[in-house]
C-alpha cells in the first residue's frame, strides 16, 4: 500500500533532559575474558544463534537461524560471570542441567553457572556443566540448541562476534520507505538490517533485509491484516501517530480496546508511535501505557518519532535528550522508527543544507549505536523524490544523496 505518511505536515517539539548513555564494549575470543559487545554468534553452515521469534519471556527457545542482523541474534558477552545476553536476558542451560541434550534457553540473568560461558578454541563451553553449546542434529534452520560433551564437531564450532562468517549490515540501522525505483537496491546499498513501509506486507517493497510490519490504524485491525503481519515478520509496530487527526487519529481508549487483537498475534509488540510528547506526563502515550498496565496488556518496546527543527551542531543532542527522557519515564527498549531534520512549523517545510544533514547523520547514528537501550532506528525516508528530495537517501536513478552516503557508513565501524 502507499504510505499514509507521504505529504504530511506537522509541528514537532522536543523536551530536553539528560544526554545519552555510554556504549557497550566488545566480545573477544579469549578463554576466560570475553569483553562486552553486541554481536552475532555464527556457527555451522554460517547460521546464527537466534532467540526464537524474538521472544523475551523466560524459557524462550534459542535455536539456529539464517543470519539476518536482527536483535534476536545480537549477543552481548562478558561483564558479569561470562554471560551471553540478548534482550537483557541470559543464555541459560535449562534447569542448570549437566546432561547431554539439555536445552538452551533465554532466562533472566541470575548469576548461576548455568549462564556462564567461555570461548575455548572456537567452542562455547558452559562452565557449570563443562559441556559445549551444540546445534546437534545438523545445520537446518530452526535446529534447537543444547549442550553436549565437547567433541570438536562442526555443530560445536562458533565464532563469537561474527568472525569471518558474518559481515552483514548494522543490526540497529533501518529505513522507512515506500515503493520507488531503487527499492531493494537502496535498502541493500545503505546497509539497512531492517525496514518498514507502514503496512503489514512487504509485497510493494521486497528486499533482502528484515521487514517489520505495522498496524497503521484502526481500519487495519482485522483478520486479514493481522494474518499478513504474522506472515511478514516477527515484530509488530503499533498505530502510527494516533495523536494526529491526519494520521491514525485514535483516542487512547479506542487504541486500548483494539490492542488485544495485536497482542494475540504473539509477535513482539511495539507501542503506538506518537508524533511528539512521548515523555509528557498525561500525554497520549503516557495515558496509553498507564491504561495498558491497568488492563494487563503487553507492550514490549517504545516506538518513537522525532523531527528536529534546529539544524545546528546540537541537533543530535536534542534527539538523544528526547530518547533518554522517554526511556527514563518508561524503562522499556526504544525503537526510533522515524527520525530526521525537518521543520514542519513552516509551509512548505524548511530543510537543512546537505552539509547540516551529513553532520547530523554522523552524530545521531553514532549516539544511537552507542546507547544500549536503543534497539533500532530508521531514517525518514529512503526515497529522495518529490517533496522528500531534500532529506531522502536515494534518488530515483539509484544514486545516494549526501545524507545517503553518510547513512551508508553508519553503524559499520
Amino acid at each position: 500500500m502507499t504510505s499514509p505518511h507521504v505529504g504530511r505536515r506537522r509541528l514537532v517539539r522536543v523536551v530536553a533532559t539528560l544526554t545519552c548513555s555510554a556504549a557497550v564494549a566488545g566480545l573477544a575470543a579469549e578463554p576466560s575474558a570475553m569483553a562486552d559487545v553486541s554481536a552475532p554468534i555464527v556457527g555451522v553452515a554460517g547460521k546464527c544463534v537466534d532467540v526464537q521469534w524474538s521472544g523475551t519471556a523466560n524459557g524462550t527457545t534459542v535455536w539456529l537461524w539464517d543470519c539476518n542482523g536482527t536483535n534476536a541474534q545480537n549477543w552481548a558477552g562478558g561483564g558479569d560471570r561470562g554471560t551471553l545476553r540478548a534482550f537483557g536476558k541470559c543464555l541459560d542451560v535449562a534447569g542448570g542441567s549437566h546432561s547431554d541434550g539439555a536445552r538452551v534457553q533465554l532466562w533472566e540473568c541470575n548469576g548461576t553457572e548455568a549462564q556462564s560461558w567461555l570461548v575455548d578454541d572456537g567452542q562455547l563451553v558452559n562452565t557449570g556443566s563443562g559441556k559445549c553449546l551444540d546445534a546437534f542434529g545438523g545445520a537446518a534452520t530452526g535446529t534447537e540448541l543444547q549442550i553436549r560433551s565437547c567433541s570438536g564437531t562442526a555443530t560445536q564450532a562458533w565464532a563469537p562476534g561474527g568472525g569471518p562468517a558474518f559481515a552483514g549490515p548494522a543490526a540497529k540501522k533501518g529505513v522507512a520507505t515506500w515503493a520507488f525505483p531503487p527499492g531493494s537496491d537502496g535498502i541493500r546499498d545503505v546497509g539497512a538490517a531492517w525496514y518498514h513501509d507502514w503496512s503489514t506486507s512487504n509485497s510493494d517493497v521486497p528486499a533482502a533485509a528484515e521487514f517489520v510490519p505495522m498496524i497503521w490504524g484502526a481500519a487495519f485491525v482485522n483478520d486479514a491484516e493481522l494474518a499478513a503481519a504474522q506472515r511478514s515478520g516477527r515484530t509488530l509496530l503499533g498505530f502510527n501517530e494516533p495523536d494526529l487527526w491526519f494520521q491514525a487519529n485514535m483516542s487512547v481508549e479506542h487504541a486500548l480496546d483494539l490492542w488485544p487483537r495485536l497482542q494475540d498475534t504473539g509477535m513482539r509488540l511495539g507501542s503506538p508511535a506518537v508524533a511528539f510528547g512521548a515523555d509528557t506526563p498525561g500525554g497520549w502515550l503516557d495515558r496509553f501505557l498507564d491504561g495498558a498496565r491497568q488492563r494487563g496488556l503487553r507492550v514490549d518496546f517504545i516506538a518513537l518519532h522525532w523531527y528536529g527543527s534546529d539544524f545546528g551542531d546540537d541537533a543530535a543532542n536534542h534527539l538523544m535528550q528526547y530518547v533518554h527522557a522517554v526511556y527514563e519515564r518508561y524503562r522499556l527498549p526504544i525503537w526510533v522508527t522515524e527520525f530526521g531534520l525537518i521543520d514542519f512549523s513552516e509551509e512548505p517545510p524548511r530543510h537543512p543544507t546537505p552539509q547540516q544533514l551529513v553532520t547530523f547523520v554522523g552524530k545521531a547514528t553514532a549516539a544511537l549505536e552507542a546507547t544500549p537501550y536503543v534497539e533500532r532506528y530508521a531514517w525518514f525516508a529512503l526515497p529522495a523524490t518529490g517533496e522528500h528530495a531534500p532529506h531522502g537517501l536515494y534518488r530515483e536513478d539509484g544514486t545516494a544523496t549526501e545524507a545517503g552516503a553518510a547513512y551508508r557508513v553508519a553503524g559499520r565501524s
